[in-house]
């Protein structure tokens, strides 16, 4: 995702349309994600199916309790765990916006009782950010949200950006899309995030941020033609690209949405594929 000059701002963030600039960015970012539970990313032990899958657990739930006990992390979950005496144990998932109890009855290894569960309870990589507000230290960033196993916008309880690097680009082609691999920079965050939606993460700036601002435009402001789009895909460097506007759909849709977009630009091309 690159921060489209001028435009992409404004039609993926109406909550500032009363602003009257904002500053383009480009520059990527590490983002972490703090979900509010222990999500289910695998099932697994020497057993099959493992004791969590036989009592109905799935990839993509989320661990909310234990024998009652409300779990905030994966860690949490283990400490619970660590107890267990191989009696049954009533484990408490979020599934579509609704909470179902399962009795896992555990299996015993040599390391001791186990559930056949992998667990996550945060998520990193790397995005760009789009936009900053000088004036109130809100930005914007990714373009799109981040989504669970199930395809569902992850839940968050709080997240963090840092500085990053791209260090490599895998190239998208027709059907496949690329993708940029890079590092975070910093222990320390940059911002702290605060919402994950449909139409990208948004955050609040630890300490004033550098960059000019840039008048923003309405959506009956957009029109075909060439633009310039900012982003990093190597290293830290923002460059700037030539993109042609191709079209303007009328209504947006649920992501926000409404443009298609050509990239023109050879250097662009030749690094990412498109």
């Amino acid at each position: 995702v690159c921060a489209v000059l001028l435009l992409a701002v404004l039609l993926c963030v109406p909550a500032y349309a009363a602003e009257t600039s904002l500053v383009p960015v480009g520059r990527t970012v590490g983002i972490q994600l703090q979900m509010p539970g222990a999500l289910v990313v695998g099932l697994s032990t020497a057993d099959c199916p493992s004791p969590a899958e036989a009592a109905g657990i799935r990839k993509g739930d989320l661990i909310v309790a234990i024998q009652g006990k409300s779990v905030s992390s994966a860690s949490a979950f283990l400490e619970q765990v660590a107890q267990m005496d191989g009696s049954p144990v009533c484990i408490t998932v979020e599934r579509s916006g609704s909470r179902l109890d399962f009795s896992v009855t555990p299996s015993r290894t040599e390391s001791g009782w186990v559930l056949g569960l992998w667990l996550r309870d945060s998520i990193t990589g790397i995005g760009t950010l789009t936009y900053y507000d000088p004036e109130t230290g809100k930005f914007g960033t990714l373009g799109h949200g981040v989504n669970d196993a199930k395809g569902e916008l992850l839940k968050m309880v709080s997240g963090n950006a840092y500085q990053a690097a791209v260090g490599s680009v895998r190239k998208g082609t027709c059907g496949n899309p690329g993708q940029l691999m890079g590092a975070l920079q910093s222990a320390e965050p940059i911002g702290t995030l605060y919402k994950n939606t449909a139409r990208g993460i948004f955050g609040n700036a630890k300490t004033a941020w550098d960059g000019s601002p840039m008048p923003i435009a309405t959506a009956k402001d957009v029109h075909t033609g060439n633009a310039t789009i900012r982003c990093t895909v190597k290293g830290s460097t923002i460059r700037e690209y030539s993109v042609e506007i191709l079209k303007v759909y009328p209504n947006a849709d649920a992501s926000g949405r409404n443009m298609l977009l050509r990239i023109t630009d050879p250097d662009l091309l030749n690094t990412t594929g498109g």
